[in-house]
């Protein structure tokens, strides 16, 4: 009898993030370490920059990531969602999502922001944004290199598993 719970298919799951002090970065690679442990969910991770609209007709579902800047998500994510959204709209209807976001001390604009592109996308949000919160308050601490405390990048890791997880169980 065949196992209804590996049927076979895979499912793509693709991660798109911007970093440019390298938490992002960290947030995104933890999550995707945690969807690889889904046999039958390949994981593609990309920067902004290296992502096109056939990457987001390709896959199954999505993780977004973005450090929020002065209170908006990266203008370089803003330009992967401003060059994908018209070549996707309307072809990745019901797709799962979740969004990550490197903030300095808030983070829900950027997550707001990510989430008003989502809808147009009519993707369905299947977790909260998953925030971390880096405290950066002044020049040179905004612009040095971020490190991601291993408890905040275990929460990423999880995040990408269950991410995945649903994906597999065709939960989303």
């Amino acid at each position: 009898m065949a196992d209804p719970l590996h049927s076979g298919t895979t499912k793509t799951l693709l991660i798109v993030y911007h970093s440019m002090t390298g938490g992002t970065r960290q947030m995104a690679e933890a999550a995707a370490r945690g969807a690889a442990a889904e046999p039958t969910v390949r994981v593609r991770l990309l920067p902004d920059l290296d992502a096109q609209p056939a990457d987001l007709l390709d896959a199954d579902g999505y993780l977004f990531g973005t450090p929020e800047n002065l209170a908006a998500m990266a203008g370089l994510m803003k330009d992967f969602f401003d060059r994908t959204y018209y070549p996707a709209l309307d072809r990745i209807t019901g797709r799962p999502y979740a969004t990550l976001i490197c903030a300095g001390s808030d983070g829900h604009n950027a997550a707001r922001q990510v989430e008003r592109i989502a809808t147009g996308w009519r993707l369905k949000a299947v977790a909260d944004p998953l925030i971390v919160c880096s405290h950066a308050q002044t020049p040179e601490v905004i612009l040095a290199p971020k490190v991601i405390s291993p408890d905040e990048l275990k929460r990423c890791e999880e995040l990408g598993a269950a991410l995945a997880a649903g994906m597999r169980l065709g939960l989303f």
